[in-house]
């Protein structure tokens, strides 16, 4: 672990993630390709937390803008967050990588309830932890919840995982002027409401001091390369 910048640190992967160019579900080839470079960080000794979201399933504030009722809507999107990392321990699994689900929705047949001391144990044992379930609580995105998690289980660093190398100074796949930034601070981000996560996460990072770096996860070794140190993406700090 000598060549590891973060020893421990909190991956936040997007639903849209597991299910590739569908667009909608899981796809299993996709889902083995997240692993297996989970399984690299793991092997390599990193403590390591996942958040998943579920918006490969359903989005809570798209299904409100519908006319469903947003707490309604945003506790299916937390369900969909529980689907979506049963899938990846299963694969994980598969991998020989030693791994527990947590939720913030207690659903114990399935998981075990978030208890931060039992997840810090967890980790301390060498085990993935994968948070499902959001906060817990409606109007709190999972991008927060990330946020809040590894603050609790003391991450030395938060990697967003994305589709594209970084933040960029607006869409890239709308925009061909976005230009790509290597480095920028938390109330940058903000006050230029970049796309990248909610106010309310960057404020959790903000306040505790926890840097964020944003890649490409299509990119291979991305998350390896960035816990040792390289300058693999944007850095947010």
């Amino acid at each position: 672990m000598a060549d590891l910048k973060y020893r421990r640190a909190l991956v936040k992967l997007s639903g849209e993630s597991l299910a590739g160019d569908r667009g909608f579900g899981i796809d299993p080839p996709v889902i083995e390709e997240l692993t297996r470079e989970i399984e690299a960080v793991y092997d390599s000794g990193v403590s390591l937390g996942l958040v998943v979201g579920g918006g490969n399933i359903m989005r809570g504030t798209v299904a409100s803008e519908r006319g469903m009722d947003r707490v309604t809507a945003d506790y299916m999107g937390m369900l969909a967050t529980v689907i979506n990392a049963l899938a990846l321990q299963d694969m994980l699994e598969k991998l020989g990588v030693h791994t527990r689900v947590m939720t913030a929705i207690r659903m114990e047949e399935l998981a075990e309830p978030y208890i931060r001391r039992r997840a810090i144990r967890h980790l301390e044992k060498g085990r993935v932890v994968i948070f499902a379930g959001g906060t817990g609580n409606p109007y709190f995105s999972t991008d927060t919840a990330a946020g809040l998690r590894a603050i609790e289980i003391e991450a030395d660093v938060i990697l967003k995982a994305t589709k594209v190398d970084g933040v960029y100074t607006s869409d890239p796949a709308v925009d061909p002027a976005a230009a790509f930034i290597e480095e920028i601070g938390y109330l940058e981000v903000m006050t230029r409401e970049l796309d990248v996560m909610d106010a309310a996460a960057i404020s959790l990072c903000k306040d505790n001091e926890l840097p964020v770096v944003v890649l490409n996860i299509k990119r291979p070794g991305a998350i390896l390369s960035a816990l040792q140190g390289e300058r693999i993406g944007t850095l947010i700090g």
